[in-house]
């Protein structure tokens, strides 16, 4: 059975990119970038993350700017952001609030500093009606191997 999957990502600084990238090359899967309007957030991590807080305790996420496919079309869901605060980055959260109707399988991947904190059980919590699964989390310096670890996770996954 072919499994029908959906990579979508947002990625502050790139690294985030580069593994959904490498879960597509993995997967064969197809994949959308979460964008966000430039000026949303400013190029400091720690800025970037007082601004994420705020929005947060608003409760205003930022808006997302592209146009996103159908994900009713897909069995899995990889859904990756990096790390902010021990939680799941507000363009991420913009987009799981999404999913109201989505029934398949949502798996998170994420890149972190080293300190992913409790990550997946804040997605987890934001994922109401699919199925959620463990996810994979890497740091940057990871990056460079991780085809073998993403390949074994993957068919893990698709058991």
């Amino acid at each position: 059975m072919t499994t029908k999957t959906l990579i979508v990502d947002y990625s502050w600084s790139g690294t985030t990119a580069k593994l959904a990238m490498a879960l597509q090359h993995v997967t064969g899967g197809d994949r959308v970038d979460l964008t966000v309007a430039a000026e949303t957030f400013p190029n400091d991590m720690y800025a970037t993350s007082d601004v994420a807080n705020q929005q947060l305790t608003t409760r205003q996420l930022p808006a997302l700017t592209n146009a996103l496919p159908d994900v009713s079309a897909y069995d899995v869901l990889l859904v990756g952001g990096p790390v902010w605060s021990a939680k799941v980055s507000t363009p991420v959260r913009s987009f799981l609030q999404q999913l109201t109707n989505f029934q398949g399988t949502v798996a998170p991947f994420y890149t972190d500093a080293g300190t992913p904190g409790g990550y997946e059980d804040d997605f987890a919590r934001l994922v109401t009606t699919a199925t959620v699964v463990p996810g994979i989390g890497l740091t940057a310096g990871e990056l460079r191997d991780a085809e073998q670890q993403l390949t074994s996770w993957w068919q893990n996954l698709i058991k």
